[in-house]
């Protein structure tokens, strides 16, 4: 198969049927951040990889995360020292093999009379985790008076306001980081499928050998075969390990989180910031590409896992919140522009509230030779895919075949060749040049090159010497140059696929999304050949994100 086409929506069915012919050495179930990273671990060291998913990639919880790579902060408070310290690290991982996925954000964090943290906590708590999390020197934290504090964001509620801590954040996409992890490890040798449902695994004289799936579409049902299975499948982990009869002692407790998106006119954010609320937990508010996002609420979860909704408690919540802090918005329902509600594969803990869970992943191996893994967060996860790498390669080596420790921390991510950190603003500015001269806007050029970093000039020509597309003048050339690199390159098979995962529009332009979804599914449906109820399909499930995303259901 040519290379170009390993990661091709239009080839899945394809690239499915390739993987009943091969033996692997790992097998991976689950396609988010978790997923993803052990598939870049493992192929890294060359192992043979497959990885499947029921969904699309990052369907699930890393596509609706608070959108943050960081350090932990929050977890001082519960004495997690260990877990900032890992993912304070990680973080500057992730940041420099990835530039144009994370972004630094100084965080604000108002010291209110009553509230959590004091001022001599705030301090020292800040202190302490630049310690831990190995902080850059131009990135340590400050200490601000109330005045300052004000002139950083004028919105804050001023009465009982003492000052404020400043430290830093970085800012992710989480799904599109999950998909730049993938298609590394594609590149590099792994195989990855998308909507294909683990049905059941195989197992030989009592060890899981492979596993039975079928496909999402078509029902087709394919064996894949592999010396190691790891279930990395996120907040059905314990679905599968019930499928495999070793879900026993602890076990996963699913936590859900809400945000709600604003347009900056209604609410004009200028500094991201971290605050408390009135019933002493922390939320978020970050301005982003002209909006203002706010969460998480954190609640037990027992619904629909596939499809987990804002609940109008959830909406009134994070409201309130967003209205204690910044008193004089006033806002209201009618304000929301979009959200996005979540799931938290968390371990359970007896007697702990769901804020109170710990976000530390732990590893179980069944007598089958199972592996699973489950909790960590998003921030953690090349360091939790080095974990569980080790194992498998443990298990599966040979007198004459052993495998190399885990590099990745040196390997930059698919779009992350831009000069590093450092010279990512100077590789824009170069990038969006090349852009102009290709035929796209300074602002067509900009959005695609923030958006796939060094893969951004293969963009720019996707359209070249393409004669044989469906020819559609209502998408302008940016729409259609990313609209196909995502379905040729990264496993678009849906129009939710690309509003939602791909560019994260529905969550952040959702007008956009409803300008251009009747001519990007209809460029699909020529594509992809699909019949009428096909299409229909695809609208329907399109128009019911849409939906959710805006409208909540009735509080449980």
């Amino acid at each position: 198969m040519d290379k170009s086409t390993e990661f091709s929506g239009k080839r899945r069915n394809e690239i499915l049927a390739s993987m009943e012919q091969e033996t692997f050495d790992l097998l991976i179930i689950g396609g988010g951040i978790t997923g993803a990273g052990i598939a870049l671990d493992a192929s890294v060291r060359g192992m043979k990889t497959a990885l499947v998913d029921m969904q699309d990639f990052a369907a699930g919880t890393s596509s609706r995360s608070t959108k943050l790579v960081h350090g932990g902060l929050r977890y001082l408070k519960q004495l997690e020292f260990k877990i900032v310290a890992e993912v304070g690290k990680e973080r500057a991982i992730v940041y420099e093999n990835a530039p144009h996925v994370t972004t630094p954000e100084w965080m604000l964090l108002p010291i209110i009379k009553g509230g959590t943290f004091g001022k001599l906590a705030t301090s020292l708590g800040l202190k302490v985790y630049d310690f831990l999390a190995g902080v850059r020197k131009g990135e340590k934290r400050r200490m601000l008076n109330r005045e300052m504090t004000l002139q950083l964001e004028p919105l804050l509620r001023k009465e009982g306001l003492k000052g404020g801590g400043y430290y830093v954040e970085y800012r992710t996409d989480d799904a599109r980081l999950t998909i730049e992890v993938l298609k590394e490890a594609v590149k590099r040798g792994a195989i990855a499928v998308n909507y294909c449902r683990v049905e059941q695994l195989i197992v030989e004289n009592g060890k899981v050998a492979g596993v039975q799936v079928k496909e999402q579409f078509t029902g087709a049902v394919k064996q894949i075969r592999a010396h190691c299975v790891i279930n990395a499948a996120g907040p059905w982990v314990d679905t599968i390990r019930e499928v495999d009869g070793s879900k026993q002692g602890k076990h996963v407790q699913l936590t859900k989180g809400v945000h709600l998106v604003f347009d900056q006119r209604r609410f004009p954010l200028k500094q991201a910031t971290y605050f408390d609320t009135a019933d002493k937990r922390m939320v978020f508010a970050i301005p982003r590409d002209g909006k203002t996002y706010i969460g998480t609420t954190d609640t037990t979860y027992t619904g629909d896992i596939v499809h987990p909704q804002m609940t109008v408690e959830d909406r009134d919540y994070i409201l309130a919140a967003a209205n204690f802090m910044f008193p004089t918005l006033e806002l209201t329902a009618q304000d929301i522009e979009s959200s996005w509600a979540g799931l938290r594969p968390l371990i359970h803990e007896e007697g702990k509230s769901p804020s109170e869970l710990s976000r530390k992943d732990e590893i179980f191996i069944s007598a089958s030779g199972l592996i699973s893994i489950a909790g960590g967060k998003l921030t953690g996860y090349r360091k939790m895919a080095e974990r569980v790498v080790d194992l498998a390669a443990e298990a599966i080596a040979t007198a004459v075949r052993r495998f190399p420790r885990s590099s990745t921390s040196q390997i930059k991510l698919s779009g992350g060749e831009v000069g590093g950190s450092q010279n990512y603003e100077q590789f824009i500015s170069r990038t969006i040049a090349k852009g102009i001269q290709a035929g796209y806007s300074g602002s067509e050029a900009e959005q695609l090159v923030r958006r796939y970093g060094s893969n951004a000039e293969l963009v720019f020509a996707m359209l070249d010497n393409h004669k044989g597309l469906p020819q559609n003048t209502e998408l302008s050339k940016a729409r259609l140059a990313s609209l196909y690199y995502a379905i040729e390159h990264e496993m678009v098979v849906t129009p939710a696929d690309y509003f939602v995962r791909r560019t994260g529009e529905l969550y952040f332009d959702i007008r956009a999304v409803h300008e251009d979804k009747d001519a990007v599914i209809s460029f699909m449906e020529a594509y992809f050949g699909w019949e009428h109820a096909e299409t229909e399909e695809h609208r329907a499930q399109l128009e019911l994100l849409l939906k959710d995303a805006v409208t909540p259901i009735d509080s449980q």
